[in-house]
């Protein structure tokens, strides 16, 4: 029964033996022509065949098992052929250079082919030798020299499985080949990455240098070799990156924005921050994607992808979020309204970049800190426009200007609410609406950003009406509002205007003509009456009366309302205009009169204070701003007030 056993192991073996004969056929017969094979094995062969042959003819009185002897031949010489193809390839690539990198990875491939072949089928034919000299031994046969050689050829072949095997675990040839496949990897990366001299942007690598790239990773594939090839990669674009922005000056990023008090301070920070952000991702990143996309194109995990991740670390991504999310965590200001659209707009016009950069798993903390971001904005955005007419409403608490100009508050707003209605802010903002809105699952309606605009200037109108109130002195007060609603008026034509309606407008040129004429009639009426009027008691007298306090009133008035302004241009030569044609005429008809008075009584020379010319010309001297008298100055006390204003209204804001 033992010998029964014994047969269908070898039969067994021999089928399995056979099968793999026939799958590497092809390969042994492109290894046989790869030069001499490994004399020693090789030269014993025949011996150990004709030794066993004989045995197998004459000795065993089985025909069966002289057939399974004598077909066990062929594969086991075999496997030792593949053993001197082996040592010829690995010496082959110990000393070949990886310059022609096609014949180099052909190598490669016939060695790892061969190796497999060995892995597959040297411990199958190992064991069919024991399978022979166990059944041999069991017979007559068992001195017979053929089976001594046999049993020879075992020892052999399984000296040379234990020092291929050794050789495997100490790395061997096939592992200082992949070695040099990651030496040539890294030399092409640093020989090819530099940086142009005159900008931030890359170089593109050629399609030689890619398609070599590409080839060196494809036979890196696997778990630890390709986390090898990915540092790597990594180690030498990293370089690239940090060449690329040294040229950027980006210590702002390290800024503790929360710090400072109002947007302005650092305005210029935010909007190089949103030409280095896209710079860094469109000229940068992009490239770096692509090219790492090429270079690990026959990669089938998702593992080069890491490269992407810190590539954006490299170039500080994660800080520019950051930046960019310590901005939304300032204090509420008007102009940060302006800057968050900003912010929204790069934002909007990078998200097809980030969502192709950026879809990995590792790259999902910029993925985080990306919705945050959008988030922030959004909902800043919102809250703080949502806030501005009772914002404006808070500012009534406040004193109208002395000079009866416009206040710096309504110029702000009306330059403020003109720009978020340009084509530039207005489809922003009504985007950023819309989108706070459907989270909030509200229903947005395309009116609702110009309706909340008529509210804010409705609430300045409300203002006005109340800081009217505060002057004492009648004749300010209508020089104050013939001044607003003149500003009002100059709408027109604008996008404010346009949603404001030709009603509201037509209303303010009619407010505005109105108080013109309260502000000559009230002011200047009753001094008027003093030289147009005649007075039925002593002549003498009651003409010297007259002009001292006509000289009295119109020097009073003149003192006063110097300091007074009237903003246009157009309407402060109108007023002073009808002035004139009020004050100066009568005043030469009566100084007319006048110089028969002064004939008859030369002590009456002594009122005669001013001449027709001169009261005309300190007519038209009147109402300038400021701010005109001082044209050096005019933009540095402009910002001043510009930055009062804000800051003022930030002030409130931050109140809520």
């Amino acid at each position: 029964m033992a010998n029964v056993g014994s047969l269908e192991n070898l039969q067994a073996a021999q089928k399995i033996l056979r099968a793999s004969l026939k799958k590497y056929s092809a390969i042994s017969s492109k290894l046989d022509e790869m030069g001499p094979r490994l004399d020693d094995i090789r030269q014993r062969l025949p011996s150990l065949e004709a030794a066993i042959r004989p045995f197998s003819r004459q000795k065993c009185s089985h025909f069966a098992i002289r057939d399974q002897i004598n077909g066990a031949i062929g594969p086991a010489a075999a496997v030792f052929k593949v053993y001197g193809v082996v040592r010829e390839l690995e010496e082959s690539l110990l000393n070949q250079s990886c310059a022609d990198l096609p014949a180099y990875l052909s190598s490669m491939k016939k060695l790892e082919e061969a190796l497999g072949f060995l892995a597959d089928n040297c411990v199958l034919a190992i064991q069919w030798l024991e399978d022979v000299v166990e059944f041999s031994e069991d017979n007559v046969f068992s001195n017979n020299q053929s089976l001594l050689s046999v049993k020879k050829s075992l020892r052999m072949l399984q000296e040379l499985h234990e020092i291929e095997g050794r050789a495997r675990l100490d790395g061997g040839p096939l592992n200082a080949a992949f070695n040099k496949l990651e030496t040539e990897f890294r030399c092409l990366l640093m020989k090819n990455s530099v940086t142009t001299t005159t900008c931030a942007t890359l170089l593109p690598l050629t399609m030689p240098v890619v398609q070599k790239l590409q080839a060196i990773a494809g036979r890196l594939d696997g778990d630890i070799r390709l986390q090898k090839c990915i540092v790597l990669y990594i180690e030498v674009r990293s370089l690239n990156a940090q060449r690329s922005l040294q040229d950027l000056d980006l210590d702002y990023l390290e800024i503790q924005v929360t710090e400072f008090d109002d947007i302005q301070s650092i305005e210029s920070h935010i909007d190089q921050w949103c030409k280095h952000l896209e710079l860094v991702v469109k000229d940068l990143l992009e490239p770096e994607y692509k090219l790492c996309n090429d270079v690990f194109e026959k990669i089938k995990s998702d593992a080069w992808k890491h490269c992407v991740a810190r590539l954006a670390e490299e170039f500080r991504l994660i800080s520019f979020l950051q930046f960019g999310r310590s901005v939304t965590k300032m204090k509420k200001d008007p102009l940060k309204l302006l800057k968050l659209l900003d912010i929204f707009a790069l934002l909007e016009s990078l998200r097809s970049n980030f969502n192709r950069l950026f879809g990995g798993e590792a790259c999902s903390d910029i993925r985080t800190l990306t919705r945050e971001l959008v988030k922030a904005v959004v909902n800043g955005a919102y809250e703080i426009f949502q806030e501005l007419p009772g914002q404006v409403e808070m500012q009534r608490r406040f004193s109208p200007p002395s000079h009866g100009g416009i206040p710096g508050l309504v110029s702000f707003i009306t330059k403020y609410c003109e720009q978020l209605l340009g084509d530039e802010y207005k489809p922003l903002l009504a985007q950023v609406l819309k989108i706070h809105q459907s989270w909030n699952q509200d229903v947005y309606g395309d009116g609702f950003l110009t309706n909340h605009i008529i509210i804010i200037m409705k609430e300045v109108g409300l203002n006005l009406d109340a800081w009217s109130k505060e002057y004492e002195d009648i004749c300010l007060s209508y020089l104050f509002m013939m001044n607003n609603h003149c500003h009002f008026c100059q709408l027109k034509g604008t996008k404010l205007g346009d949603i404001m309606g030709d009603s509201w407008l037509g209303a303010h040129e009619q407010y505005k003509d109105n108080c013109a004429a309260l502000y000559l009639r009230e002011c200047w009426g009753k001094l008027l009456s003093l030289i147009t009027q005649r007075d039925l008691g002593s002549f003498q007298e009651s003409e010297k009366k007259k002009l001292k306090e006509f000289n009295e009133g119109f020097d009073e008035r003149y003192k006063k309302q110097s300091n007074w302004v009237i903003c246009d241009e157009n309407l402060r030569r109108k007023v002073c205009q009808i002035l004139v044609q009020a004050v100066v005429p009568a005043y030469r008809s009566y100084m007319q009169k006048y110089v028969g008075l002064v004939e008859h009584d030369a002590s009456a020379s002594k009122y005669v204070k001013h001449t027709a010319q001169s009261l005309e010309n300190m007519i038209t001297s009147m109402f300038q701003p400021k701010l005109v008298k001082y044209s050096s100055t005019k933009h540095i006390r402009f910002g001043k007030l510009k930055s009062l204003v804000q800051n003022q209204f930030r002030v409130t804001l931050t109140a809520m």
